[in-house]
């Protein structure tokens, strides 16, 4: 299952014919602990029992008994205890001579206004909401006092920084520009509290991206290193730039430069009638595009901007890049593409996850571990029409009652299997279909990426000759080798991408994944509660 109770892929599949929000939800199963201390509290209460008998006992050996004369006891002198009990010595209590008095406490620091609003919950400014979290780790580092009043220079160079967010695809309504653009409406309390929210806000939208993966689809599992975005808005104050050091958070790459090159294309031309051809994109016409045509390339390219801004941004120089969307497996060798080839992705209900992982071996003849779901939905039923399904296609069932294809040509997984640990269980691997890889529509998978060239990109990862590929296979039984050292492989979703020749290429979105998307690039009125989609549930 996955974190919002959808199942997850199952063994090498994914089985999802919905795509579950990212969530974390109590268990709904109770653990009824039983305790061991139970026989010793009742010893202890025995013994707190006799304890008490015996102290009561002493006392009454000490009393004068009747008809017995009583001893007077003299200065410090034990009492005479009666014959048989023990004797008692006066024990002298402890008194508060001597003791020197607490030092008076301190009166308490009174909390500033900033500090006493940070302290509530839900905290809102001019109907803006604000982000308390981030504020309360940036406002800690100030005693909780205003920071801008005394640094006029700084703000404003942010906020021109935060008028800027639409070259990043970035509504700056986002980022509270309404309200600030008029601050006399604002107290001076408030105007502090909106430019810090608003400059933390970009900051966090460029180092991370508006949707982090806590926030985005179980599926969407990408992300970037973490950023402490209140240090780095501490560190632009700081700076003879500000709003350079904002911008420094997004990443640099030249993908991500090249979006936002195309991106300014797309928005000059929507201002413009008549644009020129754009920036090395093809075209077979030179047909002026429509207004809506040119709105829909906007919103492509600020979507996989936003997906670029989920990755690392210092991305390793060696490898293995596959874009879903394109269905295509690139390897790069010091940031240059060695090899590509075609690939088979999961189908429309069953998903192909965005997810990072490491190759680290390569399985040679695998055995294919049919997961459960895949049995009951599609072999079983076919088990029950030709009970001899299992053997015309060499499976067997094992000891644990799963089903099992045996390595070979005809396995599912062909001769070559990437092993690459990840939670989705989903792996790149060979496949006897080869005509899949003619069509242009090469969603037929489970969930798992099929290779057209598996050898290929086994000798080129193992860094081992073609020959080995093939002796290792012609052994007959299942036997793997390691990597020399691993190598990051990355599953994306770009349906707006920069291609090997610096072209920007769009590819239509058939996972339905970029209106999800676009809906938190932009401010817009949330729709009414019963035209929401349902939590949990992915279109398609």
């Amino acid at each position: 299952m996955d974190r919002s109770g959808n199942p997850r892929f199952d063994g090498a599949v994914s089985t999802r014919g919905t795509r579950g929000w990212r969530a974390d939800h109590p268990s709904s199963e109770g653990t009824v602990f039983i305790s061991s201390l139970t026989e010793t509290d009742r010893r202890a209460s025995r013994c707190r029992w006799l304890l008490a008998t015996a102290v009561a006992a002493l006392l009454a050996a000490t009393m004068p008994q009747p008809g017995q004369a009583q001893t007077p006891a003299t200065g410090s002198a034990a009492l005479t205890p009666a014959p048989g009990s023990a004797a008692l010595t006066p024990v002298a209590l402890p008194s508060d001579a001597g003791v020197p008095t607490a030092a008076p406490t301190a009166p308490a620091v009174p909390m500033t206004e900033i500090q006493t609003r940070l302290e509530r919950s839900g905290v809102a400014v001019a109907g803006e909401h604000l982000h308390v979290a981030l504020l309360r780790r940036f406002y800690a580092a100030h005693n909780y006092e205003p920071v801008w009043d005394s640094r006029q220079a700084q703000a404003s160079a942010l906020q021109q920084a935060v008028w800027r967010a639409g070259e990043h695809g970035l509504d700056p309504e986002l980022f509270h520009a309404a309200a600030l653009r008029n601050p006399a409406t604002l107290s001076p309390i408030d105007r502090d509290l909106l430019l810090s929210d608003a400059f933390l806000a970009y900051a966090d939208a460029l180092a991370r991206g508006v949707l982090p993966v806590e926030l985005r689809m179980d599926d969407e599992d990408l992300k970037p290193e973490p950023v402490d975005v209140a240090m780095a808005l501490d560190n632009a104050i700081g700076n003879a730039d500000p709003a350079a050091a904002i911008e420094a958070l997004a990443p640099n790459t030249p993908e991500y430069q090249a979006m936002r090159r195309a991106l300014q294309y797309y928005q000059s031309a929507a201002a413009a009638p008549a644009p020129p051809s754009a920036p090395g994109q093809r075209q077979a016409a030179k047909a002026t595009p429509s207004p809506s045509a040119i709105q829909s390339r906007i919103r492509e390219i600020a979507v996989n901007l936003e997906r670029l801004r989920w990755l690392p941004h210092s991305m390793p120089a060696d490898r293995v890049w596959v874009n879903t969307a394109n269905a295509q497996l690139v390897l790069y060798r010091a940031n240059r593409p060695v090899f590509t080839t075609r690939v088979v992705v999961g189908e429309t209900d069953k998903q192909t996850p965005e997810v990072q992982a490491s190759i680290n071996s390569v399985l040679f003849n695998p055995p294919w571990n049919v997961p459960r779901s895949i049995a009951a939905k599609e072999i079983y039923p076919k088990l029950a029409a030709d009970p001899d399904y299992l053997a015309h296609h060499h499976m067997i069932v094992r000891h644990n009652g799963l089903i099992q294809q045996l390595p070979g040509e005809k396995s599912a997984l062909g001769q070559v299997k990437f092993e690459m640990p990840n939670r989705f269980d989903v792996y790149l691997h060979d496949t006897p279909l080869k005509n899949l890889f003619s069509s242009d529509s090469r969603r037929r998978s489970h969930g798992c990426v099929r290779v057209q060239n598996p050898r290929e990109l086994a000798m080129l990862l193992l860094q081992r000759p073609l020959e080995t590929i093939n002796q290792r296979i012609a052994l007959g039984h299942t036997n793997s080798l390691p990597l020399p050292e691993p190598v990051p492989v990355f599953f994306v979703y770009q349906t707006a991408f920069v291609d090997q020749n610096g072209a920007i290429e769009f590819r239509p979105d058939v996972y339905q994944r970029d209106e999800d998307v676009w809906l938190h690039l932009h401010r817009v009125a949330q729709p009414p509660v019963a035209e929401r989609e349902q939590v949990g549930q992915r279109r398609g």
